[in-house]
């Protein structure tokens, strides 16, 4: 089990994540926006960051910077409708990028994969 947090300023999509991965035995945690987010990173500890790129009032890929620049131990996974986000060199500091979808069975791969490879003994994770 994981925890995990979930940037989105979509509240459906913060439920459909959230329900998805609490089923695949995750604790998760909501924030829609930066501050949200850096509260709940200094509160407490986490294991992921799912970050969606395009909030209403921020740039996920600022926020994206601030994250690595603050907790770089700390795995996150870009998610976006927009695939040529992908492209943009501020991307590469995520650990994976995810195309969102109605149907989450890619991110719930993507989680596992992360969260496997942060976990493998004797290895160190490096970046995609």
């Amino acid at each position: 089990m994981a925890k995990i947090l979930i940037v989105d300023d979509e509240p459906n999509i913060r439920l459909l994540y959230k329900v998805v991965l609490t089923e695949e035995g995750h604790e998760v945690v909501e924030a829609e926006n930066g501050r949200q987010t850096f509260e709940a990173l200094e509160g407490e500890p986490f294991d992921l960051v799912i970050l969606d790129i395009r909030l209403k009032a921020e740039s996920g890929l600022d926020l994206l910077q601030e994250i690595v620049a603050r907790h770089p131990q700390i795995p996150v996974i870009l998610c976006s409708a927009y695939v040529a986000f992908q492209d943009d060199y501020t991307s590469w500091l995520a650990q994976s990028y995810c195309v969102k979808s109605s149907d989450p069975r890619a991110l719930v791969e993507e989680v596992e994969r992360v969260l496997a490879r942060r976990t493998s003994p004797g290895t160190r994770d490096s970046g995609p």
